[in-house]
């Protein structure tokens, strides 16, 4: 049985002054906390490869932010039978694709798909009643939205559209709207299209920013190479469920949002080379990287079971990084090394003709957590009473309070268009 964690004990103050509304004009201009070993130093971000680890591999996220909030308005009919008046406001959010359910397929698709959205005046919008879709500026497109499916709060909505040049990714930027997070209590602006975006963003898919990256600017990764720190990156598509509070007292009674994660064979094989010098950018980065320690270690097991894997593509596809799984005793009874668990995903890629890892994860990063891939984390300050605050808990032994001390003690801005820092992990019993 796992000792509780108290989330009350992971609250502090946050006047909402101190909740950067906007970015500072320039990205890397933002204030910079460095801790390492209980020492706080702060400094600007551009100046951030002066503390990162010598040789080191530097990983990021490049997720890019869809413009997923849409919004629709039933037609109702006119009294004097001239044209349907307009009639409810309802809005639809996109949270992930169901039909395809791969992000990039539904993307790119034609004439139709399906995802799974939260409503907005759900009730308004009454059995198979189809949605007229606003119009796209310039071109000519008969599209709806059909409400099919309730899946708990959320419903599985089914997107038509007339014409086959037109994808799902178009529709989107056409009409759609940037979800910028709740907390910065304002619409969306012109500006959050490219504030809201890391500079290596390409992967479309999230609803929210890896917010880590967006302090980086092509002037600090070029520093960043001049010092001899290499990059690579994983694929994470943050979900809403990044701003889901913890309601409960204890925070093991929380439970996590599931998350695709997409990782090159390439990327794995680079992070075993750097094993003990590994940088994440973010908590989606984080969060990627040391799911790969238990997806490695499941694939190991099954290989053990098996004499031979052949070619068997869904194995890799059921992988799924249980919210507790690294708290609990692996199957084999046996503990796996970081290195031999992260050379068994390479070995089952090659073994099946794959070049990139997709599994997901539900891995819940708390005090007790044994960290074993990441070595240094850049990010943002998070909300109290949050799991990443959780998180940044578990990776500086505890010493959270310290930190968040200092930054409000010294004018940090916080939350995503707030300031960085760079933290270094807190000596383990491995």
């Amino acid at each position: 049985m796992m000792e509780p964690i108290y989330i009350a004990d992971y609250n502090y103050p946050l006047p909402d002054e101190r909740i950067a509304k906007y970015p500072l004009a320039e990205r890397d201009q933002s204030k910079l906390l460095v801790y390492r070993q209980g020492t706080i130093t702060e400094d600007h971000f551009y100046n951030v490869g002066k503390y990162i680890l010598p040789d080191a591999l530097l990983v990021y996220n490049n997720t890019r932010v869809i413009q997923a909030r849409l919004e629709f308005h039933k037609r109702i009919a006119s009294a004097d039978g001239n044209a349907p008046a307009q009639g409810a406001r309802i809005e639809v959010f996109c949270l992930e694709p169901l039909q395809p359910n791969d992000y990039q397929l539904s993307l790119s698709s034609t004439r139709g798909c399906v995802w799974k959205c939260m409503v907005g005046n759900a009730k308004k919008w009454k059995g198979e009643e189809p949605l007229p879709g606003p119009p796209l500026k310039g071109r000519e497109l008969n599209w709806r939205a059909y409400k099919e499916q309730v899946l708990g709060n959320t419903y599985a909505v089914r997107f038509e559209w007339d014409d086959e040049t037109i994808s799902f990714a178009e529709i989107l930027d056409a009409v759609g709207e940037l979800p910028i997070p709740p907390y910065l209590n304002r619409k969306t602006e012109e500006s959050d299209k490219i504030t809201y975006q890391t500079v290596y963003s390409r992967i479309k898919g999230s609803v929210a920013a890896p917010t880590a990256g967006l302090h980086f600017t092509q002037r600090v990764l070029d520093d960043i190479h001049a010092r001899g720190i290499e990059t690579d990156e994983v694929t994470l598509h943050v979900g809403a469920g990044t701003f889901l509070p913890v309601k409960t007292a204890d925070a093991n009674e929380h439970t996590m949002h599931s998350e695709i994660i997409a990782v090159p064979k390439t990327t794995i094989e680079h992070i075993i080379a750097k094993l003990g010098k590994i940088v994440a950018v973010g908590t989606t980065s984080m969060r990627t990287l040391e799911s790969l320690y238990f997806i490695g270690r499941q694939i190991a097991e099954i290989r053990g079971q098996k004499s031979e894997i052949r070619n068997q593509r869904s194995e890799i596809s059921e992988i799924h990084v249980g919210q507790f799984e690294p708290y609990e005793a692996p199957v084999s009874g046996e503990w796996l090394g970081v290195k031999e668990a992260l050379q068994a995903i390479v070995d089952y890629l090659d073994a099946t003709g794959q070049q990139t890892l997709h599994a997901a994860t539900q891995i819940m990063i708390k005090p007790g957590y044994q960290f074993r891939v990441v070595d240094q984390l850049i990010t943002n300050f998070h909300q109290p009473q949050s799991t990443l605050l959780l998180l940044v808990s578990a990776f500086v032994g505890g010493d959270w309070k310290t930190i968040y001390d200092y930054a409000l003690g010294h004018d940090f801005r916080f939350l995503s268009y707030g300031d960085s820092s760079i933290l270094t992990r807190a000596k383990q019993d491995d």
